[in-house]
């Protein structure tokens, strides 16, 4: 896929997947990243599927995905390329797992990060960069400026990295840090909002096929009723109202006061202030349902 506009006829649309549903701003913020070739940044609650996006992005592009899960030690270095000095001593010591390895050649020691073997593919593929806002203040403009440039050098060597196509970058954030100013003027940015309970039902759906609709229905309202809680410190998302709906389903929950009794809190609940919370609600009968 080349660089051009949404009305270029090489130009891939994105629009979600069978099993990834999407919305008109989410797609249209995806296929203007794609557009201009800059990094989409994506925020929004744990479990909108920020990071699924990513996967979402590489079936429809039919390429493959590359993840770079960040941490608070990660450093953009990282991403390029290590060099394990340590399995080279072991080898110099002790001749390696078959003797085979020369332990004079480094390059046989060098091993690309996620950023490095997005740079060497032969072709043009999905780089997640997982929760940036993880690591110091430091590593999103160091990042951006290796994005930049497409092109690295590996020191121990002097071999040159160069990509031949930009890689389709996805950004995510859960706002734990604020991240620079400079790096957001150079991303497309996008914020997912909560799913609305008609899409939470088609994203069930997706997950339950061919699943009884009293119990979705049932089972979304006491979700968004729990969600709306005042004081509750780590609201449910959809990937534990999927699970909740799993459980629900595997033990034949059918009756709809035996739901609005929250059945397997714990699959929703993962706190022990908001469990004491409900239970507190629900004896002054302050509990909805």
């Amino acid at each position: 896929m080349s660089k051009g506009s949404v009305s270029d006829p090489t130009f891939i649309s994105f629009a979600g997947t069978e099993s990834y549903l999407t919305n008109d701003a989410l797609s249209s913020a995806v296929n203007c990243a794609l557009a201009l070739e800059k990094p989409l940044l994506v925020k929004g609650e744990p479990g909108t599927g920020k990071t699924l996006l990513a996967e979402a992005i590489a079936e429809t592009l039919q390429t493959e995905l590359i993840h770079w899960p960040v941490k608070s030690t990660t450093r953009a270095q990282d991403g390029l390329y290590l060099y394990d000095t340590v399995q080279r001593l072991y080898d110099s010591r002790f001749g390696g797992q078959d003797g085979s390895r020369d332990v004079k050649d480094i390059r046989h020691y060098i091993k690309l990060g996620p950023l490095g073997r997005a740079f060497a593919s032969e072709k043009r593929i999905v780089l997640l960069i997982d929760e940036v806002d993880k690591a110091d203040l430091e590593f999103p403009n160091d990042l951006l400026h290796e994005l930049d440039r497409m092109q690295f050098v590996i020191g121990e060597t002097g071999d040159e990295i160069k990509a031949k196509d930009r890689p389709v970058v996805i950004i995510t954030s859960n706002n734990e840090k604020e991240l620079p100013d400079a790096f957001l003027r150079r991303c497309v940015f996008h914020f997912i909002d909560f799913p609305e309970p008609e899409l939470m039902k088609r994203i069930v759906k997706v997950h339950h096929p061919g699943i009884d609709q009293h119990l979705v229905d049932q089972a979304v309202v006491t979700f968004y009723e729990l969600r709306a809680l005042p004081r509750l410190r780590k609201r449910p998302s959809t990937s534990e109202l999927v699970d909740w709906i799993s459980v629900l389903k595997r033990a034949n929950v059918g009756n709809d006061r035996f739901i609005r009794e929250l059945p397997f809190l714990g699959v929703l609940l993962k706190k022990e202030q908001d469990v004491e919370l409900v239970g507190q609600a629900k004896r002054s009968g302050g509990w909805k349902s």
